[in-house]
């Protein structure tokens, strides 16, 4: 299971960078992907990085402004994110999935799921 850390409350246009850590087993699966669940919607996509062809892929809405890391001699993956919008509002969580390739923002698969890291940024 993942451990999340690093949110809190941001100001808009502020910057944040979240981390989290896993046992290695789960760190040594192919993709690690971040998500995020704002009140009221559905927990979407936000960021991955496969080990299996060092591919990451974004989402639209975050493209630019955040960007995702990882650093296994300590078993951290991380996410910066700058320039955070109210829209950047939630839970932020990330998971591991077990398949090669490029990685992908759905979360059918992704295993690990940790309790999430609050971000709040305000206007």
């Amino acid at each position: 299971q993942f451990v999340e850390s690093g949110g809190g409350l941001v100001q808009s246009g502020g910057s944040l960078r979240l981390s989290c850590t896993a046992s290695e087993e789960m760190l040594n699966l192919w993709t690690i992907g971040w998500f995020r669940q704002a009140p009221g919607k559905e927990r979407e996509g936000v960021s991955c990085s496969s080990r299996s062809d060092g591919s990451t892929n974004y989402a639209d809405s975050v493209k630019g402004r955040f960007t995702i890391s990882r650093d296994d001699s300590k078993n951290m993956v991380y996410l910066d994110m700058d320039n955070l919008r109210p829209e950047d509002t939630g839970v932020y969580y990330c998971a591991a999935l077990n398949s090669r390739g490029t990685c992908r923002l759905t979360q059918f698969g992704y295993l690990g799921w940790g309790q999430g890291t609050q971000v709040t940024v305000s206007s």
